[in-house]
């Protein structure tokens, strides 16, 4: 069975720090550019950060561009997100996406068809 299982999302005060993580099964996420979107209540899906399938090229949106690190652990078939300095506009549930598209650079902002999507991690700044 073909899934990706968010994990990692939480309540944080401002300036806190979380690492959601995205699991992979039933395929292997070696072959796909790897994406985090969020979507904040009462707002369109955003993406957020990518990285290519070859090489581990990164892009970021700026809103997150120097808080957000996007990695891939393929021996795991995992993908993470470093999530630093986080403030209270960064409240949405963040999903990870598995983007047939294999290249070596990718651009965050790319809102294109995923071949698989996870059922999301919320996340929650607030003091």
């Amino acid at each position: 069975q073909v899934q990706l299982v968010e994990s990692g999302g939480g309540l944080v005060q401002p300036g806190g720090s979380l690492r959601l993580s995205c699991a992979a099964s039933g395929f292997t996420l070696n072959y796909y550019t790897m994406r985090w979107f969020r979507q904040a209540p009462g707002k369109e899906r955003e993406g957020v950060s990518c990285i290519s399938s070859i090489g581990g090229s990164t892009s970021y949106a700026d809103s997150v561009k120097g808080r957000f690190t996007i990695s891939r652990d393929n021996a795991k078939n995992t993908v993470y997100l470093q999530m630093n300095s986080l403030k209270p506009e960064d409240t949405a549930v963040y999903y990870c996406a598995a983007d047939p598209r294999s290249g070596y650079g990718c651009y965050a902002g790319f809102l294109g068809g995923m071949d698989y999507w996870g059922k999301g991690t919320l996340v929650t700044v607030s003091s």
